[in-house]
Protein backbone atom coordinates (compact mmCIF):
# COMPACT_ATOMS: atom_id res chain seq x y z
CA UNK A 1 0.00 0.00 0.00
CA UNK A 2 1.43 3.46 -1.01
CA UNK A 3 1.21 6.09 2.11
CA UNK A 4 -1.49 8.13 0.04
CA UNK A 5 -3.83 5.68 0.28
CA UNK A 6 -3.58 5.95 4.14
CA UNK A 7 -4.39 9.53 4.18
CA UNK A 8 -8.62 9.99 4.46
CA UNK A 9 -8.16 13.18 3.05
CA UNK A 10 -6.93 11.33 -0.24
CA UNK A 11 -10.10 8.73 0.22
CA UNK A 12 -12.23 11.59 0.85
CA UNK A 13 -10.82 13.68 -2.50
CA UNK A 14 -10.90 10.28 -4.39
CA UNK A 15 -14.58 9.67 -3.11
CA UNK A 16 -15.45 13.30 -4.33
CA UNK A 17 -13.97 12.80 -8.20
CA UNK A 18 -15.82 9.49 -8.69
CA UNK A 19 -18.93 11.67 -7.41
CA UNK A 20 -18.33 14.96 -9.68
CA UNK A 21 -17.50 12.39 -12.29
CA UNK A 22 -21.13 10.90 -11.97
CA UNK A 23 -22.44 14.24 -11.90
CA UNK A 24 -20.98 15.60 -15.51
CA UNK A 25 -21.60 12.13 -17.16
CA UNK A 26 -25.65 12.66 -15.87
CA UNK A 27 -25.58 16.71 -16.40
CA UNK A 28 -25.44 18.56 -19.48
CA UNK A 29 -22.69 21.45 -19.06
CA UNK A 30 -21.25 23.83 -21.51
CA UNK A 31 -17.49 21.60 -22.56
CA UNK A 32 -15.32 24.41 -20.82
CA UNK A 33 -17.07 23.84 -17.86
CA UNK A 34 -16.89 20.40 -17.53
CA UNK A 35 -13.15 20.51 -18.53
CA UNK A 36 -12.17 22.68 -15.71
CA UNK A 37 -14.35 20.85 -13.06
CA UNK A 38 -13.12 17.71 -13.93
CA UNK A 39 -9.51 18.92 -14.09
CA UNK A 40 -9.72 20.59 -10.98
CA UNK A 41 -11.32 17.74 -8.99
CA UNK A 42 -8.56 15.33 -10.08
CA UNK A 43 -5.87 17.45 -9.82
CA UNK A 44 -7.07 17.62 -5.88
CA UNK A 45 -6.09 13.97 -5.76
CA UNK A 46 -3.44 13.44 -8.01
CA UNK A 47 -1.39 16.10 -5.79
CA UNK A 48 -2.29 14.45 -2.35
CA UNK A 49 -0.69 11.35 -4.00
CA UNK A 50 1.98 13.32 -5.28
CA UNK A 51 2.63 15.17 -2.44
CA UNK A 52 2.41 12.16 -0.05
CA UNK A 53 5.48 10.43 -1.62
CA UNK A 54 7.89 13.40 -1.39
CA UNK A 55 10.72 13.58 0.89
CA UNK A 56 11.25 16.86 2.15
CA UNK A 57 7.95 18.42 4.13
CA UNK A 58 8.97 21.54 1.58
CA UNK A 59 7.65 19.20 -1.07
CA UNK A 60 5.06 17.73 0.49
CA UNK A 61 3.58 20.70 1.73
CA UNK A 62 4.09 22.52 -2.07
CA UNK A 63 2.04 20.04 -3.15
CA UNK A 64 -0.89 19.72 -0.57
CA UNK A 65 -0.85 23.54 -1.18
CA UNK A 66 -1.79 23.09 -4.78
CA UNK A 67 -4.59 20.67 -3.94
CA UNK A 68 -5.53 23.08 -1.81
CA UNK A 69 -5.98 25.38 -4.64
CA UNK A 70 -7.89 22.44 -6.27
CA UNK A 71 -10.62 22.54 -4.02
CA UNK A 72 -11.05 26.04 -4.24
CA UNK A 73 -11.39 25.83 -8.12
CA UNK A 74 -13.78 23.12 -7.65
CA UNK A 75 -15.91 25.97 -5.37
CA UNK A 76 -15.48 28.78 -7.55
CA UNK A 77 -16.70 26.46 -10.49
CA UNK A 78 -19.76 24.95 -8.35
CA UNK A 79 -20.48 28.81 -7.68
CA UNK A 80 -20.93 29.77 -10.81
CA UNK A 81 -22.36 26.95 -12.06
CA UNK A 82 -25.10 27.63 -9.70
CA UNK A 83 -25.36 31.58 -10.26
CA UNK A 84 -26.35 30.60 -14.11
CA UNK A 85 -28.81 28.15 -12.78
CA UNK A 86 -26.68 24.91 -14.05
CA UNK A 87 -26.85 23.66 -10.60
CA UNK A 88 -29.81 24.28 -8.24
CA UNK A 89 -28.33 25.54 -4.47
CA UNK A 90 -29.07 22.23 -2.64
CA UNK A 91 -26.31 20.32 -5.17
CA UNK A 92 -24.28 23.23 -4.84
CA UNK A 93 -24.03 23.08 -1.05
CA UNK A 94 -23.36 19.44 -0.87
CA UNK A 95 -20.50 19.64 -2.74
CA UNK A 96 -19.66 22.93 -1.10
CA UNK A 97 -19.45 21.13 2.35
CA UNK A 98 -17.12 18.18 0.89
CA UNK A 99 -14.98 20.39 -0.22
CA UNK A 100 -14.37 22.69 2.15
CA UNK A 101 -14.00 19.83 4.83
CA UNK A 102 -11.14 18.94 2.23
CA UNK A 103 -9.84 22.47 2.25
CA UNK A 104 -9.46 21.98 6.35
CA UNK A 105 -7.51 18.96 6.12
CA UNK A 106 -5.59 20.07 3.51
CA UNK A 107 -4.92 23.06 5.42
CA UNK A 108 -4.00 21.03 8.61
CA UNK A 109 -1.79 18.72 6.99
CA UNK A 110 0.19 22.06 5.31
CA UNK A 111 0.00 23.44 8.72
CA UNK A 112 1.57 20.71 10.15
CA UNK A 113 4.60 20.67 7.33
CA UNK A 114 5.31 24.21 8.05
CA UNK A 115 6.45 24.08 11.81
CA UNK A 116 10.23 23.64 11.78
CA UNK A 117 9.66 21.62 14.83
CA UNK A 118 7.32 18.25 15.12
CA UNK A 119 7.77 18.66 18.92
CA UNK A 120 5.50 22.23 19.04
CA UNK A 121 2.53 20.59 20.59
CA UNK A 122 0.76 23.64 21.07
CA UNK A 123 0.73 24.19 17.81
CA UNK A 124 -0.12 20.56 16.48
CA UNK A 125 -3.30 20.92 18.93
CA UNK A 126 -4.26 24.57 18.18
CA UNK A 127 -4.39 23.05 14.12
CA UNK A 128 -5.96 20.32 15.16
CA UNK A 129 -9.27 22.60 17.20
CA UNK A 130 -9.93 23.94 13.77
CA UNK A 131 -11.26 20.41 12.87
CA UNK A 132 -14.46 18.94 13.45
CA UNK A 133 -14.39 16.51 16.54
CA UNK A 134 -14.88 13.82 13.65
CA UNK A 135 -12.22 14.81 11.62
CA UNK A 136 -9.70 14.75 14.40
CA UNK A 137 -10.54 11.95 15.46
CA UNK A 138 -10.17 10.44 12.43
CA UNK A 139 -6.88 11.79 12.16
CA UNK A 140 -5.92 10.41 15.16
CA UNK A 141 -6.70 6.89 14.49
CA UNK A 142 -5.08 7.43 10.91
CA UNK A 143 -2.02 8.23 12.61
CA UNK A 144 -1.88 5.42 15.54
CA UNK A 145 -2.71 2.70 12.54
CA UNK A 146 0.04 4.09 10.34
CA UNK A 147 2.30 4.21 13.43
CA UNK A 148 2.14 0.19 13.44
Amino acid sequence: MFDFEKLEVYQKAKDLNSNIHDFLLSFSLEKNNESQLRRAAFSIMLNIAEGSGRLSKRDKRNFYVIARGSTFECVAVFDYLKEIKSVDERLFWIYYRRLEEISKMLFALIRNLSYRSNGNLASILGTLRSLSRATRVSMIITDLLGAN
